[in-house]
């Protein structure tokens, strides 16, 4: 009877211990931030793109995994003054010959695999856009509070396929890299 007791006991400890060193943190949608990079032969463009919904899971104190969710609606240009511009080309990301963003309005990120090495980790992820889902190998960095990093992603592995020379012939200055970049801070809620 005292045996039963002591191993509920400890089976009921383990449940609490594990409980508690393992949780998922929301992230802080307004601090948390997301910038675009978009480059071509004559140069790049850059903008900015918001969460939607995120969630950092942590065991003990350390990344273990995560879910993002983007709000492709969001896509803004941040380099381009002229606003008639700055709205055609919003506009041209948001169509079907980039981002399809009446049929795709979500984007996602599913951290499949974090390796940690103090405050640095090598994170493997599903990455999907346009309804197409690839994996992504990125690093982040632990800086204070937050998670920081760059993601290249090859944008023709999502059906974004405008401009790119892998599809077209002869776009000579019209051209557009297959790459794009994501650099990201990640703000967990306190």
């Amino acid at each position: 009877m005292i045996m039963k007791r002591v191993s509920v006991l400890v089976v009921g400890l383990c449940f609490l211990l594990a409980a508690s060193v393992a949780q998922d943190k929301q992230v802080d949608l307004k601090l948390s931030k997301v910038k675009w990079t978009g480059k071509k032969v004559t140069g790049e463009h850059t903008g900015k793109i918001s969460f939607k919904s995120a969630t950092l899971n942590m065991q003990d104190k350390v990344l273990s995994g995560g879910e993002f969710v983007i709000d492709m609606n969001t896509i803004t240009c941040t380099d381009l003054e002229n606003k008639d511009y700055n709205a055609k080309l919003v506009g041209h990301l948001k169509s079907d010959d980039f981002f399809g963003v009446a049929e795709h309005p979500l984007s996602t990120l599913v951290l499949t695999s974090v390796i940690a090495d103090k405050d640095r980790y090598k994170v493997v992820g599903d990455l999907t856009i346009k309804g197409k889902t690839h994996p992504i190998a990125f690093d982040v960095i632990k800086n204070g509070h937050a998670f920081e990093g760059k993601m290249v992603v090859d944008r023709t592995k999502y059906d974004v396929r405008y401009g790119s020379g892998k599809f077209f012939d002869n776009l000579g200055d019209k051209m557009i890299y297959d790459n794009f970049e994501l650099d990201f801070k990640v703000v967990p809620l306190k």
